[in-house]
Formats: C-alpha cells, sequence, structure tokens
C-alpha cells in the first residue's frame, strides 16, 4: 500500500471533524483541538483549520452547488461522507488557489475509496469533475501559479 501524503492525512483529519461536527451540531474548537493535537507542524494545522473553517463558512455555497449537479437526489439521499467530501473538494477548488483541481479531486477520491462506499469515488468524482468544468468555464477557477492552471499550448505540426 502506497504512503499516504501529509496533505491526505489532513483532509482525513478534516473529515473526521467535519463528519463529526455534522452529527454533533456544537464543539467545533475541541474537535478541533481534540483531532488536531498530535500535529506538530504548525503549516499543517493552520492548513486543516483553514480547510474546515471555510468549508463551514461556506456550506450554503458548497451544497447549492452540489444539488445543482445533482438534481434528481434530494441532499439527505447523499451519505453524509460523500457530502462531506464533495463540500471539502468544492472547497479547495474555490477557495485554495495554490492547489492544483486535479490534485483536489484525486484526493478527494482517493479518501473516498477508504472511508464511503464502493461506488461512492464513481459519484464524487463525476460530481466534482463537473463542478471543476462549471468554474473553469465560467471564468471562476482561481488558481495561480506553476502546474495550476491548464494552458493551451499550441499543438506542435507533425512533420511527415
Amino acid at each position: 500500500m502506497a504512503k499516504k501524503t501529509n496533505r491526505r492525512l489532513l483532509r482525513e483529519k478534516a473529515l473526521q471533524i467535519l463528519y463529526a461536527y455534522e452529527l454533533n451540531g456544537e464543539g467545533l474548537e475541541s474537535l478541533i483541538n481534540l483531532v488536531l493535537s498530535e500535529l506538530s507542524s504548525q503549516t499543517d494545522i493552520d492548513f486543516a483549520k483553514q480547510l474546515i473553517y471555510k468549508t463551514i463558512s461556506n456550506i450554503e455555497l458548497l451544497d447549492k452547488k452540489i444539488q445543482e449537479k445533482v438534481a434528481n437526489w434530494e441532499m439527505d439521499r447523499i451519505a453524509l461522507i460523500d457530502r462531506i467530501l464533495l463540500r471539502i473538494g468544492i472547497t479547495e477548488l474555490m477557495f485554495f488557489p495554490d492547489i492544483p483541481p486535479k490534485v483536489t479531486i484525486n484526493e478527494i477520491i482517493e479518501i473516498a475509496k477508504d472511508f464511503s462506499t464502493s461506488n461512492s469515488n464513481k459519484f464524487i468524482n463525476g460530481v466534482l469533475d463537473a463542478i471543476y468544468n462549471e468554474l473553469k468555464n465560467s471564468g471562476q477557477l482561481n488558481k495561480s501559479g506553476r502546474g495550476l492552471i491548464e494552458h493551451s499550448l499550441p499543438k506542435k505540426s507533425k512533420k511527415s
């Protein structure tokens, strides 16, 4: 089994915190302190907290985006883990300009394989990919830096 990346572990911790918070509806700070207590890097703690807070503070927008892509489904029919993973993924796509979209989508899919049902990764992939394309096509995808945005490079002409 491949070693998990540091960011993957941080995303998993964010998922655990958001899941517990969704069930309890309170105690966010104590959940964060408990789950992140084993982290020694302030950079890691800051990333996880930023991911959690941005997800929670934008939950209505995130759920609206999800609902637009799953028009024939009620939100409460989507498994809670899947909803939270979609929210995390959309949060990264929209509010983390330094993370490449493909990395976000791949990471969320891999976490779904570990934490959700056998078909969740395909469902999540479809929804995130649709939202990514919508953001990109509407000019709302705020990504910058080398390797973070897709450029249309001129194709090399083939010489016969």
